[in-house]
């Protein structure tokens, strides 16, 4: 009878969804799901609908909920971790001081002066949840689905001995769209992906032998096709293989597209194609309404959805307690799965079965995807280095190799940039006192 506990279970949205998708295991039947936040309204908001989910399937599964993690965590065999540290306090100054600097962020939560604050807040609470966990749950396999992906996996990574994956849904919705893009049916698409986070890359493409990759180029002309996702395109008719991050977000990891108010008018569109300022201007408004969504199915005013997602957790959770041996695209530990990759968190193809979570070995990623890679590698080892050390000077140093801050800010620029971000952010990053 598993035990699966969400850290940061306020985030109720996500938690619903996963809950959701592991009371549709089927011959799973019974478990208890160990709800976490210090928030406590939202904890509640997260008890109530995991208690109506567990109604609706009729499964055995028993909910408990704590504002300390201390009083669940004894006898956990998943921990799935979502947490939010300071980020309505800080989403504005994430966006706008840079902004200032002319670096012009769409999201701005994984990578850049935004994701690397984000960084920076979060990681050393994730630090002290994943410490706890090796202590208190010594058997516990960590799911981590917070952002900065790649930065915080690697941390716990590098700091306990547990098995930690990232999980993300880019690979699984993105290789769903260049489908739809190729108008081939899913199902008869062959495909091979590896890289880093919302840096990895489709290398094959193929239906029944045949290389996707030449007619995905031609559909790429098609205008209408093209709208639809016009830096991916860009980037894979320049540099030869599809991401898996959208257009808006992905054009922060570069440095080719957002460095030039002109360049952001060419590639940039409305939303999550790249519109600038879009996520700071609109999550507190999305967490809000989030919440009033689920307020709505617990009163009876909106169904509660019971299909399971595409997410990989409880895909994982059949595997290890239910023997049905999984493929799912992971955050892992290097240890040679990409051959020209360095040690760090990579994405990579993962068996799941009782035996754990094994990366695949893929093999060298063609050198200029893998150069685009090592950059951000270099960027989250230094992030990394800062958390675990607490060393405010590597946190720079990474604000520094940023592709897309460099590309705007000379070294002069960035130091202040940085400065600002810190002093304005400072009660937010407790870690460093």
């Amino acid at each position: 009878m598993p035990k699966v506990t969400f850290i940061g279970a306020g985030s109720a949205v996500f938690a619903r969804q996963l809950i959701t998708d592991i009371l549709a295991i089927e011959g799973l039947d019974q478990g208890v799901f160990a709800l976490v936040d210090i928030d406590g309204p939202r904890l509640d908001l997260a008890r109530r609908i995991a208690e109506r989910l567990v109604e609706l399937k009729g499964k055995r599964w028993k909910v408990e909920a704590s504002t300390d993690r201390m009083d669940v965590l004894s006898g956990t065999d998943y921990v799935i971790n979502s947490i939010e540290v300071a980020g309505l306090k800080n989403v504005r100054f994430d966006y706008d001081i840079p902004m200032r600097y002319g670096v012009d962020q769409c999201i701005g939560d994984t990578i850049g002066p935004g994701g690397i604050f984000k960084a920076l807040r979060t990681g050393p609470a994730w630090l002290e949840i994943v410490a706890d966990v090796q202590r208190v749950a010594p058997k516990a396999v960590i799911l981590n689905y917070t952002n900065p992906m790649s930065i915080l996996t690697l941390a716990a990574l590098r700091t306990i001995d547990l098995q930690v994956v990232g999980l993300c849904h880019s690979v699984q919705g993105t290789s769903r769209q260049i489908a739809g893009y190729l108008d081939v049916p899913y199902a008869e698409m062959k495909w091979q992906c590896a890289g880093v986070n919302h840096n990895a890359w489709f290398t094959t493409l193929e239906r029944d032998g045949e290389d996707l990759y030449p007619r995905l180029r031609e559909r790429a002309r098609d205008p209408e096709i093209y709208e639809q996702d016009p830096v991916r395109f860009e980037v894979m008719l320049h540099l030869g293989a599809f991401v898996t991050e959208s257009s808006g977000h992905f054009s922060e990891y570069v440095p080719y597209f957002r460095k030039r108010p002109d360049l952001v008018k060419q590639y940039a569109r409305a939303g999550y194609l790249g519109e600038s300022g879009f996520y700071a201007n609109n999550w507190p408004r999305w967490r809000r309404e989030n919440d009033e969504s689920i307020e709505m199915m617990l009163r009876g005013e909106k169904r509660v959805p019971l299909e399971r997602s595409l997410e990989y957790g409880a895909d994982i959770i059949e595997a290890l307690e239910c023997d049905r041996p999984a493929s799912i695209h992971g955050n892992v530990r290097n240890g040679g799965a990409i051959d020209n990759l360095p040690d760090g968190c990579v994405e990579v193809e993962c068996i799941v079965d009782r035996s754990g979570i094994k990366p695949r070995h893929f093999g060298p990623l063609p050198e200029q995807l893998a150069a685009l890679n090592r950059a951000h590698m270099a960027v989250h080892e230094l992030v990394v280095e800062a958390l675990v050390e607490r060393r405010r000077s590597s946190a720079k140093y990474a604000l520094m190799l940023d592709p897309l801050t460099a590309a705007v800010c000379s070294p002069a620029e960035i130091d202040r940039l940085f400065d600002e971000m810190w002093a304005a952010e400072k009660d937010s990053l407790e870690g460093f006192a």
